[in-house]
């Protein structure tokens, strides 16, 4: 059996957790009223009629986003066909935003549906886009546990915010 290692997660892994269970920060972030400020806090990009994207506190690669219904609930089966045609179409606006700004050379799309597929909300559905590029995984966490993001959360915060001004999402997201 082959190993994946990924020790630049242990920050996430060893992170405090809160201790309310039913915190969740995408409806942290969801029920702060719309502020520049707060919202740059948590990380969140875009509010949407029916989603909201934000960026990956803990990130696997620059750009990693996370695509989340504005309904808590951790079962897909939970959303109606308008939900789901508009987180699907917030990710395929997204993927040509991204393509764009940073241009990676594919991009790994999932979710994680419940605790034991790995989840780290199981409670709040969300998407992930993660941009790849050809040679992304190097020597740098094999040999220093070390993994290189090459842009600050900030800076790409700024670089989403001003694209998606101007590249607005279509009517149904």
């Amino acid at each position: 059996m082959d190993n994946l290692w990924a020790p630049w997660r242990h920050a996430y892994i060893a992170a405090n957790k809160p201790e309310i269970k039913d915190s969740c920060f995408i409806c942290s972030a969801k029920n702060h009223p719309f502020d520049k400020h707060n919202d740059r806090q948590s990380l969140l990009v875009k509010r949407l009629r029916f989603s909201l994207v934000l960026l990956n506190k803990f990130p696997y690669n620059n750009g990693h986003l996370l695509i989340c219904p504005l309904d808590h609930t951790g079962d897909l089966g939970q959303l109606n066909e308008k939900q789901l045609l508009s987180n699907t179409l917030t990710i395929q606006h997204l993927l040509k935003i991204l393509q764009e700004l940073i241009s990676p050379d594919g991009f790994n799309i999932g979710m994680n549906h419940g605790s034991a597929a790995g989840a780290g909300v199981p409670g709040h559905l969300h998407w992930h886009i993660v941009p790849r590029w050809n040679g992304d995984t190097n020597f740098m966490p094999v040999l220093t546990s070390t993994k290189v993001i090459v842009q600050s959360l900030d800076s790409l915060f700024d670089l989403l915010t001003q694209s998606i001004e101007k590249h607005p999402f279509p009517e149904e997201c």
